[in-house]
């Protein structure tokens, strides 16, 4: 990651430090997407044994540069038992309630007003990449949304506080309602944490409450490596 730009320098470090200072052996951390570089099963499984190696149980959400994750079952074959998975399903913790899906690119909103868009020596502009036709974007979020309301069926199944993990945001910096923030408040979701958007602008207070569900921002650049409290 240190081509995206000097607040990556040292990054792994970072996150080992900050990590070991904030979590204990008994809590438990949210990790939502983008967890490897790595293309093949057998090569990502370097990158989980290192977050297997840190305090805490943990909690992993495919992003869209997993490419590494296919099959759930294959991935849960090679897990370190400190891991789990969410996919279609829903994880249990204490009080908590933990499901949630990748969900896509919307037109339903943007953030490119809130990026500080860098590009790389030699590469596709961040603008252009990952760029495909809105109705192949509408198609894979529509699956997503899908993914995700299985996800909810299974948490409506256990009592507890209902968190979920998104890796695409599911709500602009606006709140205004959206089809997936729509899904969450339809099955009563508390809590609402995501990543994907990296070299947000400094300073920028963003994101908050929308009708009973907190949106966290949890982007490892966004944070400073360093983990977020979200409830006791």
């Amino acid at each position: 990651m240190e081509v995206f730009g000097p607040p990556w320098i040292g990054y792994q470090q970072k996150i080992e430090k900050n990590w070991i200072e904030n979590v204990d052996a008994e809590d438990l951390v949210l990790i939502a997407g983008d967890i490897s570089w790595a293309i093949h099963l057998e090569d990502a499984k370097i990158d989980l044994d290192w977050i297997h190696r840190l305090p805490g149980k943990k909690v992993l959400l495919r992003g869209n540069h997993d490419y590494w994750w296919n099959s759930l079952k294959k991935v849960e074959g090679i897990l370190p038992p400190s891991i789990h998975l969410i996919q279609n399903n829903a994880y249990v913790w204490r009080d908590y309630v933990i499901g949630g899906s990748r969900l896509w690119d919307t037109p339903e909103y943007g953030f490119r007003d809130i990026i500080h868009f860098v590009d790389r020596p030699g590469s596709i502009s961040q603008l252009e990449e990952g760029k495909e036709s809105l109705k192949e974007q509408e198609r894979i979020f529509q699956r997503e949304l899908g993914r995700l309301e299985l996800s909810l069926k299974e948490m409506s199944k256990f009592p507890g506080h209902r968190l979920v993990m998104t890796h695409y945001p599911p709500i602009g910096t606006d709140l205004q309602a959206s089809r997936a923030s729509l899904l969450l408040e339809k099955y009563h979701v508390q809590t609402c944490v995501f990543g994907h958007l990296h070299n947000v602008k400094p300073h920028l207070d963003i994101f908050g409450i929308k009708n009973g569900v907190h949106y966290y921002l949890t982007a490892a650049d966004y944070l400073d490596f360093t983990p977020l409290k979200i409830a006791l």
